[in-house]
């Protein structure tokens, strides 16, 4: 959808995040911007059972509420982010990334998504 690729576009421009792709809770794409090669439909299922995932063991452990999840690999980073109860945001960024300015460019995305949704 349009209006959600508009504030991913600017998430990507404003930070160099390799892709990002809003899904929703059903693990269904709602609107994605991608490197090459990355499944759409691949990416939005495992976000939102990874989400879900984390919701259990956060809650299980009494460690209060999911705010994010952040996986490294040997090529950079993944961050995961809930938005609201409706959908799941995925970034992707390389292994240089500056994870403070990440965190604060999702953080912005993740207010401007929450008031469309």
């Amino acid at each position: 959808m349009a209006k959600y690729e508009t504030v991913l576009n600017e998430l990507v421009k404003a930070t160099g995040i390799e892709g990002a792709s809003l899904v929703s809770m059903d693990g269904l794409p709602i609107s994605s911007i991608l490197p090459p090669g990355a499944e759409e439909d691949k990416v939005a299922a495992m976000s939102a059972a990874l989400l879900s995932l984390g919701e259990r063991v956060v809650e299980e452990l009494k460690k209060g509420k999911l705010e994010q999840i952040t996986i490294k690999g040997d090529h950079g980073y993944i961050v995961i982010t809930g938005i609201k109860e409706d959908a799941v945001l995925t970034t992707l960024t390389s292994e240089e990334a500056k994870l403070g300015l990440i965190y604060m460019e999702i953080k912005k995305a993740k207010e401007k998504l929450e008031s469309m949704l």
